[in-house]
């Protein structure tokens, strides 16, 4: 079983990018986070989710439809320091915990998140 089926599948996965972009617009310890985003994160949200299905161990969406993820290059173009890292970490985290229902499940997904979240740091 994936991380993907352990969670509950694709509505689970869309319901935390929902959640994750949600707490994004509302924490004020997000901000920084929030202000490297586009106003409308439609897509944003969308990518997320489709990157998030294939991470996984669902369907393949986001390499399906862009290539090789190479994240942290894609991000480049956004100035993305400790403190836009935090936030996005502190949505995640509580999205995850609101979404996910197997708290054990949940705490086997969050070391990776959180390793990727500190990945994207690049100033």
């Amino acid at each position: 079983m994936t991380l993907y089926d352990a969670i509950g599948g694709e509505p689970v996965v869309r319901e935390l990018t929902k959640r994750f972009y949600a707490l994004m617009d509302v924490l004020p310890e997000a901000k920084a986070c929030r202000d490297i985003h586009p106003q409308d994160m439609t897509r944003s949200q969308e990518k997320l989710f489709e990157y998030l299905s294939g991470w996984l161990g669902g369907p393949p969406l986001f390499t399906d439809k862009y290539g090789h993820p190479m994240l942290r290059y894609r991000h480049l173009p956004a100035k993305i320091g400790t403190e836009e890292a935090a936030g996005w970490l502190l949505c995640f985290r509580q999205a995850l915990d609101e979404v996910v229902e197997d708290k054990a499940v949940a705490d086997m997904i969050w070391p990776k998140v959180e390793a990727l979240g500190q990945h994207m740091i690049n100033v």
